[in-house]
């Protein structure tokens, strides 16, 4: 797919706040955060849906690292995933950290996402990588 971007994302040919990336998996802060923290998290293999990745549990599995690294860095309460794909034509989970007041009460909205500074991103994905080992 030479016009996905998040294809583009993982050959690095587009800049990213990368936290996580394995061998087949590669996360990254969503520039439109929903929250402090919010990762998207891709297949390096370009597939059209979530459940279409043929390793659908390590795929998963990896979501969870990123989750548990953000809680770490962040006390989190909890954690949202969201799996629409409409967005970008390339299977991603959304992973989106919850916190008391977050502005998400009666579930994910869409529209609220958070103004967050290039320098404040590149912090949170210093403490997200950071944290994935701990």
């Amino acid at each position: 797919m030479n016009e996905c971007i998040f294809c583009k994302i993982v050959k690095g040919e587009i800049p990213c706040y990368k936290v996580y990336e394995d061998e087949g998996f590669f996360g990254f802060l969503d520039i439109k955060p929903l929250n402090k923290g919010n990762c998207l998290l891709i297949p390096k293999k370009h597939f059209r849906w979530v459940d279409d990745v043929e390793d659908f549990g390590a795929y998963w599995e990896a979501a969870k690292k990123i989750s548990t690294a953000t809680k770490k860095a962040f006390g989190s309460i909890t954690t949202s995933y969201l799996t629409l794909g409409f967005e970008v034509l390339h299977a991603h989970i959304r992973i989106v950290p919850r916190y008391e007041n977050d502005g998400h009460d009666d579930g994910i909205q869409i529209s609220n996402v958070k103004d967050i500074s290039k320098e404040e991103m590149t912090e949170i994905a210093e403490k997200i990588r950071l944290n994935l080992n701990s």
